[in-house]
């Protein structure tokens, strides 16, 4: 990004995790809209789910697809830790596919962390040793209570920890950038634009 953006859920919350709830509202169907495309209307369902979320006292909502299953958060990609292995729902769930998560797969595939996509019934999230959202907002952020039950130890966990190290020490330049995600954008010297912008 090239302005100050503050941590979308928090600065607190890459440490200490997030509570959040699983929606009434659902995810769209198959065959009402391309829940695959990033565009404007797709954001109403994801409006519906987090005021619900916030009006509960959550600081996120996380949506179940048409078939019940786990799909994503209001504005995030979801990842399950069970048993070390790193799982995330598929795009049939009714997902974006966001750069994020790939980024995640990405890094969990150097780090040796088994991936696995599949269907996730809604008690994974009470049963996951970790969870994890993920979004260009988002970046990585631990889920630390579903609907008030602890994810784990209650805290951020070691999986979400070494993929958050991973990640940030590529978009803050502290490794190489060895898969070409970063675009540097020259700043302006006002000398140079004689002040103009």
């Amino acid at each position: 990004m090239v302005w100050d953006w503050g941590k979308y859920l928090g600065q607190e919350a890459l440490e200490q995790g997030v509570d959040v709830c699983v929606s009434s509202w659902t995810r769209m169907a198959p065959n009402t809209l391309p829940a695959m495309a990033k565009s404007a209307g797709n954001y109403l369902n994801s409006q519906l789910i987090k005021i619900e979320a916030v009006k509960g006292g959550f600081a996120e909502g996380i949506a179940l697809d048409a078939g019940g299953y786990v799909s994503e958060g209001s504005g995030e990609n979801l990842f399950a830790v069970v048993k070390g292995k790193l799982v995330t729902t598929p795009l049939v769930s009714s997902i974006l596919p966001g750069i994020t998560r790939d980024s995640v797969l990405t890094l969990a595939k150097k780090l040796g962390i088994e991936i696995q996509e599949k269907a996730l019934p809604r008690e994974m999230l009470y049963l996951a040793d970790e969870l994890f959202f993920t979004g260009t907002a988002a970046e990585i952020t631990p889920i630390r209570s579903v609907d008030r039950h602890p994810v784990g130890a209650g805290k951020r966990g070691p999986v979400t920890a070494a993929l958050q190290k991973a990640f940030f020490d590529v978009i803050e330049c502290r490794t190489a950038d060895e898969h070409g995600w970063l675009t540097f954008v020259p700043a302006l010297v006002a000398a140079a634009t004689g002040g103009a912008r």
